[in-house]
């Protein structure tokens, strides 16, 4: 990779609680053990951190995975930057670049591996279609959140709580079975249908007997010997020959009349075969540990709740089929259950947890429509957004002094759009400039390319700067033009923000989209660090796990969720000239922002919201967007005079 030095030393930090029969905990370490025999990776040195100072570990070379060599190692012996992270991380050296997060880890992992072994195809195939298997931030994508997070801890708490008592399954395990009984939807989704259509009528058609033509071309997609006695169905076809590498016969032959032309509505679902659909992922992965150990304890205590997980069971024993797995399971001390064929329900039709959302759009009978019922709505409570003069006009960086490598241009964006991005570094610089002590710790949260944080640490050289970034390309691509600069006080974390656990006293986030400003703002407040942000695509917010819109009292009294949304999506728009009426909506729902931490009275005292010239996503210019600032300086109060 460039920017990264391709034989440097890779070091593997998994966290070590406890043990109970051979599982270690936490399950994240679990799961990274099993990835790594499967993979049968050897590129990493591997480190178990125990959590607490003292803990037995006599017993942890019997638990490890037979091919796995690990050393033991004190939190205090970890490199800084890994002390900033949650665990798994993996650190390259001279430990400045660091990927923490169950999810980031274990993608690296399966990079690496492949690039050690290029000819195992499978180890790649992991990452899905398009390579972005639990790729999205667990903190905006529920399938990440409930494989990363929420099931692993789920099946933590299930397994220690568990008594002679009927438990209660965790909730995550039912949402789990309940993704498994939703149609599957895959890239050729329509080409899959209408073979699955075909074959169900050829079925149907088909005297007892048969005849040969039509067999012979069923016979021709061969499947691996060990599933020959499964189901002949077509997902299954699909899904193993792909894990055998076989062609489809039948691809290239054409379709009948009547199946061409049948409609989408006539077409019959796809079913899961493995986790996220017809293939086999980095999900079926992640999940296999936590779902055994889950069904072990089941099996041991309270077997008659076995029946209430038909798709769950099914998965667990179609998983074992896949090549491989049984051996990195012995490999891991996993000895898979044999369970009894459940039979499965009358299906329920599935509840799309993405239409969660729009059922509170939908519940606002006084709801008018437009843009300006909404705004009118809001100035008959007296709510109004006030700008303030910009607060440096003169000031700006030198760029002409600076080096290259300091310029927005080496990162990859034409030449208006990197004059642009200076003009917004120019007001986040002096900002961040006028708080900045030596020794002081600056995060730029979501910081793409480095933008913002290459300036910093240039400008700022007795400042430590950390970059957090959720990309890794990007991540990479401003290692590359630190490394040019020479900056030795600079860090780079490729993780989501949950996962990062440091200290710090300035926070900066320039365009971090939709309600990761709002992220980055609470981190910030917990953190009593000050805080600098440029919001950007108010389209993107919505309801999430940790936020409800509107947040404020004031808003949520005034303005429905719907109207709350029309507001952030109309205030979306980048027309190269806004006339003011549209600058008030993009103020107004800065404004609600605002008015939340300062209601929950969680803004420092001396606080105050700062208008300058910026963009938002792909805006120009003359785009006003608000940058939030725990400053003493420049009197700019009006903002929330309404409050």
């Amino acid at each position: 990779m460039k920017g990264i030095k391709e034989n440097a030393v890779e070091s593997l930090y998994l966290e070590y609680s406890h043990q109970i029969e051979g599982c270690i905990f936490p399950l994240h370490t679990s799961v990274t053990l099993f990835l790594l025999s499967y993979c049968e990776c050897k590129v990493f040195n591997v480190y178990l951190v125990p959590t607490e100072e003292g803990a037995d570990t006599s017993f942890l070379k019997e638990a490890l995975p037979q091919d796995v060599e690990a050393q033991v190692l004190s939190k205090q012996a970890l490199p800084p930057i890994v002390q900033s992270c949650c665990l798994p991380a993996v650190v390259n050296q001279p430990d400045t670049f660091c990927r923490a997060g169950l999810a980031v880890v274990l993608r690296h992992i399966i990079q690496k591996s492949y690039e050690a072994e290029p000819s195992r195809k499978e180890i790649l195939e992991l990452l899905g279609f398009k390579k972005t298997c639990l790729k999205a931030c667990a903190e905006v994508s529920q399938w990440t959140r409930l494989c990363e997070l929420t099931i692993p801890l789920a099946v933590e708490n299930f397994l220690q709580e568990s008594s002679d008592d009927p438990p209660t399954i965790p909730e995550e395990i039912l949402e789990l079975e309940r993704k498994l009984s939703e149609p599957v939807r895959v890239h050729n989704d329509d080409k899959l249908r209408r073979q699955k259509l075909k074959q169900q009528k050829a079925s149907s058609s088909e005297p007892p007997s048969g005849k040969g033509k039509a067999k012979t071309k069923v016979r021709a997609h061969k499947t691996p010997k060990d599933v020959a006695g499964s189901s002949k169905s077509l997902e299954l076809k699909v899904a193993f020959s792909k894990l055998t590498v076989q062609e489809d016969a039948e691809a290239t032959n054409r379709e009948p009349s009547h199946i061409r032309k049948a409609t989408a509505s006539e077409l019959p679902p796809l079913e899961h075969v493995f986790a996220e659909g017809l293939y086999f992922t980095l999900a079926d992965i992640v999940l296999l540990p936590c779902v055994h150990h889950f069904l072990v304890m089941i099996c041991k205590k309270f077997s008659e709740k076995l029946e209430q997980f038909p798709l769950l069971t099914s998965w667990y024993q179609r998983i074992q089929e896949v090549p491989k797995v049984k051996t990195a399971a012995f490999k891991c001390g996993i000895c898979f259950l044999d369970l009894p064929e459940l039979l499965t329900p009358e299906s329920k039709e599935p509840v799309n947890s993405s239409d969660t959302a729009s059922v509170d759009e939908q519940s606002d009978p006084l709801f008018v429509g437009g843009p300006r019922p909404t705004m009118t709505k809001l100035m008959e409570k007296g709510i109004e957004a006030m700008f303030s003069p910009h607060p440096c006009p003169a000031w700006t960086l030198d760029w002409s002094s600076l080096p290259a490598a300091v310029s927005p241009k080496e990162g990859k964006m034409s030449t208006d759009r990197a004059l642009r991005k200076q003009q917004q570094l120019n007001n986040l610089a002096y900002l961040v400039l006028d708080r900045a002590k030596p020794g002081d710790r600056i995060v730029d949260f979501c910081s793409g390319g480095g933008h913002v944080g290459i300036v910093l640490a240039h400008v700022l050289p007795l400042c430590q700067v950390t970059l957090i970034e959720n990309k890794e390309i990007s991540l990479i691509r401003a290692k590359k033009r630190s490394d040019e600069l020479g900056l030795s006080n600079i860090w780079f974390i490729q993780a989501n923000m949950e996962y990062f656990t440091g200290v710090f006293d300035i926070g900066v986030a320039l365009h971090a989209c939709g309600v990761a400003t709002d992220m980055v703002i609470q981190r910030c407040i917990q953190t009593r660090a000050s805080f600098i942000t440029c919001p950007c695509c108010y389209g993107f917010i919505q309801n999430t796990s940790k936020f409800n819109f509107p947040k404020s009292e004031k808003f949520k009294n005034t303005l429905s969720y719907k109207e709350h949304m029309l507001l952030c999506r109309f205030a979306d728009q980048t027309a190269m000239q806004l006339p003011p009426q549209r600058r008030l909506i993009d103020g107004k729902h800065t404004l609600s922002r605002e008015v939340f931490w300062a209601e929950r009275n969680q803004l420092p005292s001396c606080w105050e919201a700062v208008y300058v010239p910026g963009g938002s996503g792909p805006c120009n210019s003359s785009r006003r967007t608000g940058l939030l600032c725990p400053s003493d300086f420049y009197g700019a109060r009006e903002l929330l005079s309404q409050k």
